[in-house]
């Protein structure tokens, strides 16, 4: 067994361990993929059928990197596990045993954007304030009611007479339920939600599943929430061939519903399990493991583990201060240009931040000193040019979606108005003016021929039929320097359904629609990896990444760690705590702290503490950078 050359014991130990219930505590950079990858092409080697191994990953991103590796072990053209994050899962299972449940073959997915529309208007419709009550907040809590396994029905029961945010977050969704079964759609709980109803409620398709995946492999295990635990659970049935990989020291996301209960209580949920542990860091530096260690351990509600390294010591961690937020940018901006000259890649250093806002000074930086650079923020398949084509392909494959229709018919704009369009909703053919009538039938013509392509035509090339027939194309080369990129957009659209040219017609098609709906952050900069540059990006759409020299901005009391604002934001210290960890984790050679000694929030300039964080690294670890400026003239300003 030479693919097991290379691997320490203990990562030996869980590839070997293939029966019964299994949970490996891996820490930052210990090889787990590796691990993961290498346990499953074992199992393939002793005989088990590869689909009948599944793999459930956080990201796309990670998804298709154990495909890779995968199928680069594998023989060309042979099959491989199923491999997909939690909704891609539940996607499949929805799309091919969901009829039980009257989920349609080829649903729509609502992604974050289109959930968030849904609220607004039901908002709106309600009469309600959004500075009273945000859309955000409303979301937040239906999403953390349905990863509990909560239906609308059950929140009234429990919540309507609590409050009154509470009273509206009912009828909101109540009205939500009815805009997703109107189009035909499920959103990202949705994904969940349904498949665990339908293999707790059917026993016979609970059966087929079990029989379908014989041994399960579960990624970011202390990620998952309640309700992805009993699906993992479901699955695994009664051979209980379950293999959890997770650190709850990376735990970043309890406050949409995760749960490292899942991996506490993993070894009393299943008796009998093998714990192994995963203490090698083979990422980073000894100085950035020894200094990672001293902010983990400071954590009580987590499970004892060391991270530990051969590497070198490195350079020391370097904390430097900066007088404002807009000079703490240009600093790291001219740091990282020195970087560059000196021979780092710049695709090998990121920029990151707790909170959003911070990009914009950030930004306007790297541009002022002429460094490229990548910022993960507006998603690709968020754009509007790219999402009115989107449109358009799901009105093609269900014409009865009248959301994408009233989007499809204004772009491009074709003399049809909103009461026109309101007319043909509401049946009201009859009051339609001769006019009206011609428009309406040349709009229905081409959707109609759309909708014969989708049943036999390769993704790819209906995509640019559906961006010429609908005129589009048209509409954005009349245009200017602007409309010239966006046409760049919907071209790049129709590259990225080519990987689904291998699926025949609908089916392929509704695979891609779907995982542009469940494309992530991460799926961004994998999109982004043409464009050379410095990667800005939050430290939570960090998760799982590596780059040689890290930057870690804005560490400053009470923005990292975040205090928080409102019921859906608060945080608590340890996940704080684990989120730094988290950040520190991504660096393999040089990691760099700053914070801004006075920076600007809604217009106003507050003066910042630093850091409690940076107090609980060892100073021999570190070096600390003292820069005044105009600190002093600033305060007496």
């Amino acid at each position: 067994m030479t693919y097991l050359d290379g691997l320490n014991e203990r990562q030996k130990e869980a590839v070997l361990a293939t029966q019964g219930p299994v949970s490996v505590l891996a820490g930052a950079g210990s090889g787990k993929t590796r691990v993961l990858t290498t346990r499953m092409y074992h199992l393939i080697c002793q005989g088990i059928a590869p689909e009948s191994i599944l793999a459930v990953t956080f990201t796309n991103k990670a998804a298709r990197e154990m495909r890779e590796r995968l199928s680069a072990r594998l023989e060309i053209g042979g099959p491989l596990p199923f491999v997909a994050t939690f909704h891609g899962l539940g996607r499949e299972l929805l799309q091919q045993y969901g009829r039980p449940l009257n989920v349609p073959r080829f649903f729509t997915i609502f992604d974050r954007d289109d959930s968030d529309k849904a609220i607004r208007d039901a908002l709106k419709a309600l009469e309600i304030d959004p500075k009273e009550l945000s859309s955000r907040f409303v979301l937040s809590r239906i999403s953390k009611a349905k990863g509990e396994g909560m239906s609308s029905r059950e929140f009234v029961e429990k919540h309507s007479r609590e409050n009154f945010r509470s009273r509206i977050v009912s009828e909101v969704w109540h009205r939500y339920d009815e805009v997703l079964k109107k189009e035909k759609a499920l959103d990202f709980d949705d994904l969940i939600v349904l498949p665990v109803k339908l293999l707790e409620e059917h026993e016979d398709i609970r059966t087929i599943v079990q029989n379908r995946f014989s041994h399960i492999h579960i990624d970011e295990y202390q990620d998952t929430n309640a309700l992805q635990g009993r699906l993992a659970h479901l699955i695994a049935g009664s051979t209980k061939n379950l293999f959890v990989v997770g650190d709850i020291d990376q735990t970043i996301y309890t406050w949409r519903g995760a749960t490292i209960e899942n991996l506490l209580a993993f070894e009393e949920k299943y008796p009998g399990a093998k714990t192994i542990i995963l203490e090698h860091n083979y990422r980073s530096t000894k100085t950035i493991v020894d200094a990672s260690n001293m902010i983990i351990e400071l954590n009580r509600n987590r499970k004892e583990k060391r991270s530990i390294t051969n590497n070198a010591e490195g350079e020391r961690i370097l904390i430097h201060p900066e007088t404002t937020a807009e000079t703490e940018g240009r600093f790291v901006a001219r740091e990282c240009r020195r970087f560059i000259r000196e021979g780092t890649a710049p695709e090998e250093i990121a920029v990151l931040f707790r909170t959003n806002f911070q990009s914009r000074t950030l930004e306007e930086a790297f541009l002022a000193e002429g460094v490229p650079y990548r910022l993960l923020g507006t998603r690709f398949f968020e754009r509007k040019e790219v999402k009115d084509v989107l449109s358009w392909i799901r009105l093609a494959l269900d014409p009865s979606r009248e959301n994408d229709r009233a989007r499809a018919v204004q772009t491009p704009p074709r003399g049809i108005g909103k009461v026109t369009l309101g007319k043909i909703i509401a049946g009201r053919h009859e009051d339609l003016r001769p006019g009206e009538r011609a428009k309406i039938a040349a709009f229905e013509e081409i959707i109609a021929e759309l909708s014969i392509a989708a049943e036999t035509e390769l993704p790819s090339l209906f995509v640019r039929r559906v961006i010429q027939k609908s005129g589009i194309d048209m509409l954005l080369l009349k245009g200017g320097e602007d409309d010239q990129e966006r046409l760049e957009n919907i071209k790049e659209l129709a590259t990225l359904a080519t990987r689904y040219d291998a699926l025949p017609g609908k089916e392929g098609i509704a695979v891609f629609l779907s995982d542009a709906a469940l494309a992530s952050d991460q799926d961004e900069l994998d999109r982004k990896q043409t464009t050379k540059g410095v990667t800005l990006m939050t430290v939570h759409a960090a998760k799982g990444l590596e780059f040689d020299t890290v930057f870690v901005t804005g560490m400053e009391e009470g923005l990292f760690p975040h205090e928080g604002q409102g019921d859906s934001e608060k945080r608590d210290e340890e996940e704080e705590r684990r989120l730094f960890y988290v950040a520190m984790t991504r660096a393999k050679k040089r990691l760099l702290l700053t914070f801004a000694r006075i920076r600007r929030i809604y217009g106003t300039d507050y003066l910042s503490e630093p850091s409690s964080f940076l107090r609980d690294i060892d100073p021999s670890l570190t070096e600390y950078r003292e820069v005044i400026h105009e600190y002093e003239e600033i305060i007496e300003a």
